[in-house]
């Protein structure tokens, strides 16, 4: 299997404190990989890490193969990042805040109507910065990342404050990009857009990884009570223990036609999280 993204007991401090710890993932090509954990935990600083940003105290990390402190000019427009303290030029237009990057990047001007065309901005090419909803912020951060058609994205809170419609528009944008092959690395606060979006997730609390996995396996991993859930026609609600007993119960209403629902009670992320650290994600 090829990793996209590898990182090796990566260390960090600020001062006396410690912001990551012993940090080991492996993230294969083609792969939606959800990083979880609440503000300060660490999300932002690893991304940093991994793409050159930063220099780590201790560990390796490597992009498509190559250690994150030897990247070049030319690996850098193999990934592209939107993070939320990236800079917007609100007196400029969408048009003129790309064409910055596109003369940084060394890239022809016709990859900023691409990229703004592909995050549903072409028709504001020409609206001030400062115009924008929040929504329209977020896209025009993502537009810059699009711009050299990355190999890797490393996106950071990518819908943090957003309203659920323009965060479902920017959640099309990303699985339309895990179609065609991309490799993405999403940190999140959010359960459920990690639920939706992510292949594996780590949970990350106090620089640490407490936890790894798919989102469900993560889930079952701690649902303790294992009962089924069922909700009947006439509205009243059942709570049966998950045994082979329960079967036979389970076969005699569905077959009598009373049963309209029935679902398993494993926990969300949320709770597997709150259990592991005494914290919310969105803390």
């Amino acid at each position: 299997m090829e990793f996209a993204i590898n990182a090796g007991n990566i260390t960090k401090t600020f001062g006396n404190r410690t912001v990551l710890d012993g940090i080991d993932l492996k993230i294969p090509k083609g792969e939606i990989f959800g990083l979880l954990g609440p503000s300060g935990a660490g999300k932002t600083t690893l991304i940093k890490i991994l793409t050159g940003q930063l220099r780590a105290d201790g560990g390796i990390s490597s992009i498509n193969g190559k250690s994150s402190t030897a990247l070049t000019g030319d690996d850098h427009r193999r990934f592209g990042i939107m993070m939320d303290d990236f800079g917007i030029y609100e007196r400029m237009n969408c048009y003129e805040n790309l064409k910055i990057f596109a003369r940084i990047y060394g890239i022809d001007d016709s990859c900023i109507k691409t990229a703004l065309e592909k995050v549903g901005l072409w028709k504001s090419a020409k609206t001030p910065a400062k115009k924008l909803s929040k929504g329209m912020k977020g896209r025009l951060r993502l537009a810059r990342a699009f711009m050299t058609d990355p190999d890797i994205l490393f996106l950071d809170e990518p819908t943090s404050g957003l309203d659920p419609t323009a965060a479902d528009e920017i959640h099309k944008i990303i699985l339309s990009d895990k179609a065609k092959g991309k490799t993405i690395f999403l940190t999140t606060h959010t359960m459920t857009e990690a639920e939706k979006l992510c292949g594996h997730v780590a949970l990350l609390n106090e620089g640490k990884i407490v936890e790894y996995g798919t989102p469900a396996e993560i889930c079952r991993r701690y649902d303790h009570c294992r009962k089924f859930r069922i909700h009947m026609r006439d509205g009243s609600d059942l709570e049966l223990p998950h045994t082979t007993d329960s079967a036979v119960q389970i076969s005699e209403l569905i077959g009598s036609g009373r049963m309209e629902t029935i679902h398993t009670t494993e926990p969300d992320l949320e709770t597997v999280f709150m259990e592991l650290t005494g914290k919310e994600l969105s803390a």
